[in-house]
Order: structure tokens, then sequence, then C-alpha cells
């Protein structure tokens, strides 16, 4: 057997902390003013997505099964959002990953998935701390445009899931009536 020097180990340790360093992602957290079952709930099934995330959804949080959020559920299949997603992973209450696709604006981009990791923790007292950590992004053109549509959107659901459990259920009505104007003018 051959044995690997201790120089060489570090620089091959060191090499892959380079890497993995140079991966882009987003990674947005928030503490959310409700416990972890219900916060894991919001999250994880359609009913909970429904109330901060978007209007409509299908959600099962089981490896294989659909993480599907439609912004505009009026839309055409395959153009409401993030259709087709699937759940990679799910520790139950601590972290559920699953596919990801860029805004049906970004066509090019929209062809490939990322990775979405969301991770759930206790963080006081009836309160909850969510971490959103989204990689796999390529280079330039519109994968560039997608990283900054998402580092602006993740905020804003984050927020939502925030106001949510402080004000209650995001009412859609209103985005639903622009969404179905919009999809009726094509």
């Amino acid at each position: 057997m051959k044995m690997i020097s201790a120089g060489a180990l570090f620089c091959a340790l060191a090499l892959a902390t380079c890497a993995a360093a140079d991966e882009r992602m987003l990674s947005k957290h928030a503490t959310v003013k409700a416990p972890l079952d219900a916060v894991w709930n919001a999250w994880t099934t359609t009913e909970g997505v429904k109330t901060f995330f978007a209007p409509d959804a299908r959600v099962e949080a089981r490896p294989g099964g659909p993480f599907e959020i439609y912004m505009n559920p009026y839309a055409e299949s395959g153009m409401k959002g993030a259709d087709d997603m699937r759940v990679l992973a799910v520790q139950d209450r601590r972290m559920i990953s699953y596919t990801w696709n860029a805004p049906p604006s970004l066509p090019e981009a929209r062809k490939q998935h990322t990775v979405m990791i969301v991770r759930f923790k206790p963080a006081g007292e009836g309160e909850t701390e969510v971490t959103m950590t989204h990689v796999g992004w390529g280079d330039g053109g519109e994968w560039d445009k997608a990283y900054a549509y998402f580092d602006n959107a993740w905020d804003k659901v984050l927020a939502n899931l925030q106001k949510r459990f402080v004000s209650g259920p995001l009412d859609w009505t209103e985005w639903l009536a622009r969404m179905k104007a919009y999809t009726e003018k094509k």
C-alpha cells in the first residue's frame, strides 16, 4: 500500500477547500416567530406553501416527491413557476432539499436545475431559524441574471414566511387576478 505524505494530503485538502469556497451560492437566514413544527409544515406541505410562498403548489416532503411552486397557476404547464421540481432529501423537521429552476423569463438557465437546501432549527422560545442555501449555479449570461433574481426573491419569500406567522396567511386574490389577466393577454 502506497502512503500519502502529509504535505500531499494537506495540498489535496486545501484544493478541495478552495474549490468549495469558489462555488457560487446564495445563503439567506430568517428567524420566524413560530414553533418549529408550524414553520416546517408551512414549508413542506401544499397547504402550508400556499400561506406564504405562492398561490398554488404541489408539495410532498419525501425523496422523489414533487416540490412544485406555481407563481402563475393559469400559465401553461411548464411555465407556472417551479414546475416539475423534485424533493432530493428530507430530515424530518430539520432539512429539506429540492431541485429548482430559473423563472420562465430566463429560458436558457431554466433548462437546467439548481439545488435548494432549507434547514430549520429552534431559535428560542416559540421561534425557528430558517436557513436557505441555493447552489449549483452556472456562470455568465442568464445564470448571472437568475442569481441576481433569486438574491432578491429569497429575501421576499423569507419576509413572507415571517409575515405569515405575525399577521396570518397571505391573501393571493389580487395576485391571482393579475396573473389571470396577464395569461389571458398572451
